[in-house]
């Protein structure tokens, strides 16, 4: 696909907090707007990385407010606005396209485990009830079940709006199904940094990514190179920045990448319980592996 979508590095926005926890719109824009800067092409709001768990329905309106106004027209904004009840998702769905958003996020619903036909009309249900693009999240590590890529297939080829889905999975004979039998125009992007090569080597799109907050260039350079079919000069640079990624993932995601915006100048504020900040140690071995990447 020479054109995608949303482009090819999609980030997941953390979620900028004041140091007493309220949301702090200011600094997402700010923060929106450096992403681009970056080298991202479009941004994915408050998903897991933005804490969408202890940001609640409300302080979700505003902040994809905040955001569309700080870059709509110039960047894509994706906005997740699913959950594990459908009838939730579907009217937080409906208010969220009013806003302007270019697209939404919808997540494998968690806890209450759906079967595969479950899942298929979940998703089938929220896309009939916007006119945006919908981007499906496969990530069984936080939703306890697996979407099939029979199922994910299924929603690709019957509801026109289901456009791309998010796989984090990490699966690659899955994914290779899914990219093998998808209908024209519809993209797998990668729901993890590590697995991006290798996803894009299979024929995927490109990645919705966290590393991308603090080695935004460098990682597009990695992507762009893979796309062109320049494979050694992709490989080096996804070496070079995998112990980056796996710094990022010490502990539960965002704790560390908002360290490492911190350490790289740019604080966004702490997270919500029942997250808890770096420890002394991890925030040492973070500083130490920013340092070798040259990222700091």
């Amino acid at each position: 696909m020479t054109e995608p979508r949303f482009g090819r590095l999609i980030t997941a926005m953390v979620t900028p907090f004041t140091p007493d926890g309220e949301l702090d719109l200011a600094r997402a824009q700010e923060l929106a707007n450096r992403l681009l800067e970056k080298g991202s092409d479009a941004l994915v709001v408050c998903g897991t990385t933005g804490e969408s768990p202890t940001v609640f329905y409300d302080q979700k309106m505003e902040l994809f407010r905040a955001v569309v106004d700080a870059v709509g027209g110039h960047a894509p904004v994706i906005a997740n606005a699913g959950d594990n009840c459908t009838a939730d998702s579907i009217e937080f769905a409906e208010k969220v396209v009013d806003l302007g958003v270019d697209g939404i996020m919808a997540v494998v619903p968690y806890y209450n485990k759906p079967p595969q036909e479950g899942l298929y009309e979940h998703f089938r249900a929220v896309a009939r009830a916007v006119d945006v693009p919908v981007v499906l999240y496969n990530i069984p590590g936080r939703c306890v079940i697996n979407m099939t890529a029979e199922t994910t297939l299924r929603l690709a080829h019957d509801c026109e709006n289901i456009v791309a889905v998010k796989e984090a999975s990490g699966d690659l004979t899955q994914i290779a199904q899914i990219i093998d039998g998808a209908p024209e125009g519809f993209e797998v992007l990668s729901g993890d940094d590590e697995m991006t090569l290798p996803l894009m080597g299979l024929g995927g799109t490109g990645v919705i990514s966290v590393v991308s907050h603090v080695a935004g260039e460098r990682f597009r350079e990695m992507i762009e190179a893979q796309a062109s079919g320049n494979h050694t000069h992709a490989l080096r640079i996804h070496l070079e920045l995998l112990p980056l990624v796996k710094a990022l993932f010490m502990t539960a995601n965002p704790i560390m990448v908002k360290k490492a915006l911190e350490l790289q100048g740019f604080p966004v504020g702490g997270v919500r319980l029942p997250l808890i900040p770096a420890t002394d140690g991890q925030t040492a071995e973070l500083e130490r592996v920013m340092r070798h990447v040259g990222v700091l």
